[in-house]
């Protein structure tokens, strides 16, 4: 386990609550599609390193990463000021539940996500792997207002830009709570009412065929831990692998 400097290239601020950034990437910094690992900055040069997912599919020659601001954060009131040059630091260790080796074979795997819990599916949407293993891809991701949707541009045309690993078979699905638009609401009235599933798949929720995987805020995690549960389905980790993932690194 190590800790390695990187350089920014690369970096677009979405909203006032977030921004992404890339950077170089080591040929030692080897990880899976959906896993996170420990990165930050020198802070009155000392390191300040926080979990984070990594953005960037495996197979990627640079690291993208996904970040909320808070002006009164210890790493984030810091790191939302980064430019382009500037030196990050990462730790070589990578890990998370949010592989799809860790999920049963399925039909629709369903990439459950509300903010910066966009981020590992980012990654796990560009591995040809999982389109190998799924039929169909399908990402949600949930917000609050509208310029809160980060990269949403690039996924409603993943599927023509990314067509050689998706062959068509991508499907981006957004809602907002606290503004009006074609889809609002909390994704887990969504789900708990078929909605989602008639939207995307015309077929009804299949416990034996579909899969999921969740990051976002604790009571996202609870709410579809415990529907998920109700319904017979069964959880999986980095141990045994189940028909649904969640990924708890991120909630205090």
């Amino acid at each position: 386990m190590a800790i390695i400097k990187e350089k920014v290239t690369w970096i677009h601020h979405w909203s006032k609550k977030m921004f992404s950034f890339k950077t170089t990437r080591s040929p030692s910094l080897r990880f899976n599609s959906g896993e996170f690992a420990l990165m930050g900055i020198l802070i009155d040069d000392k390191p300040k390193l926080k979990a984070y997912s990594i953005s960037s599919a495996n197979h990627e020659d640079y690291l993208e990463w996904l970040s909320i601001k808070l002006d009164n954060g210890p790493l984030t009131s810091k790191l939302q000021h980064i430019k382009v040059g500037d030196e990050i630091l990462v730790n070589s260790k990578s890990t998370g539940t949010l592989v799809i080796d860790y999920l049963l074979p399925g039909r629709n795997l369903y990439l459950i996500s509300t903010g910066t819990g966009l981020s590992p599916f980012m990654a796990i949407i560009k591995d040809p792997r999982t389109y190998e293993r799924f039929e169909k891809v399908i990402l949600t991701h949930t917000v609050q207002y509208p310029e809160e949707l980060a990269y949403k541009d690039v996924l409603e045309s993943f599927n023509t830009e990314w067509d050689m690993i998706t062959e068509g078979n991508f499907v981006y699905f957004n809602t907002l709570t606290k503004s009006p638009w074609e889809r609002e609401g909390r994704i887990t009235n969504w789900i708990k009412d078929s909605s989602l599933f008639k939207h995307t798949t015309k077929q009804d929720l299949d416990i034996n065929l579909d899969r999921f995987m969740i990051c976002g805020s604790e009571g996202l995690n609870k709410d579809l831990m415990n529907y998920f549960k109700g319904i017979g389905m069964k959880e999986g980790n980095t141990q045994i692998a189940g028909t649904y993932l969640v990924e708890k690194a991120f909630v205090e």
